[in-house]
């Protein structure tokens, strides 16, 4: 790596390391790029060279720390074969990583609705897109053998991440009735039920038939 590309990413990292912490003492309200640039010890110049403004700078961290939370996910799901193991490895990394990295796991919920995710949507999408793909390469497999239901793969997701991440959402918000260990062991048989494909079951009629047959 040349010595400037080196010391451009130390910069950026720097950048969003005290991007981070910033959001991690303040909340949102405290999340300004002179606050930022206070607590990196970085030039303004530098921080808009690097992301251009404010808006630029919030996506940059939140594409990090998604990235990072999708990268547990995938990670979760090696060496793991079965469809049940593999739900309840996603929920409970899910969880984990909550626990470990609160101040990221509260930027990306924070953000769901902010401002600057339109703009930069197309480089989030980008960020993501490799990571979902993995994880909906390990369940694939699953659906197309009858072991998980099929379901568009958007639903899919919902159906694994949508109870997790609003767990995670109450959680870092304070709520006093969630236990993230209780979740860690409730959660996934109750996921897996609602993901797992159901046997068919025959008419009536045919049952009587088929138990005559048998006779």
């Amino acid at each position: 790596m040349a010595p400037k590309q080196k010391r451009g990413e130390d910069t950026t990292k720097r950048l969003l390391d005290a991007a981070l912490d910033v959001f991690a003492k303040g909340g949102h309200e405290a999340f300004t790029v002179h606050a930022v640039v206070a607590a990196s010890g970085v030039s303004l110049g530098s921080l808009y060279h690097h992301f251009g403004n404010a808006d630029g700078l919030a996506a940059a961290l939140y594409a990090r720390c998604m990235g990072a939370l999708l990268d547990d996910l995938v990670a979760s799901l090696e060496g793991v074969r079965g469809a049940r193991a593999g739900v309840a490895a996603l929920v409970q990394a899910y969880l984990r990583h909550t626990a470990a990295q609160p101040a990221s796991a509260r930027f990306v919920h924070a953000s769901a609705y902010a401002s600057f995710l339109p703009a930069h949507a197309a480089t989030i999408a980008a960020s993501k897109q490799g990571r979902i793909a993995a994880i909906s390469a390990w369940l694939r497999p699953h659906v197309k053998a009858g072991r998980i239901v099929a379901l568009p793969e958007p639903l899919i997701e919902m159906l694994v991440i949508g109870p997790v991440a609003e767990t995670a959402r109450r959680w870092l918000a304070g709520a006093p009735e969630i236990d993230l260990d209780e979740a860690a062991r409730e959660l996934p048989e109750r996921i897996w039920q609602a993901l797992r494909r159901a046997p068919r079951r025959r008419p009536p009629g045919l049952r009587r038939r088929a138990r005559r047959k048998d006779r």
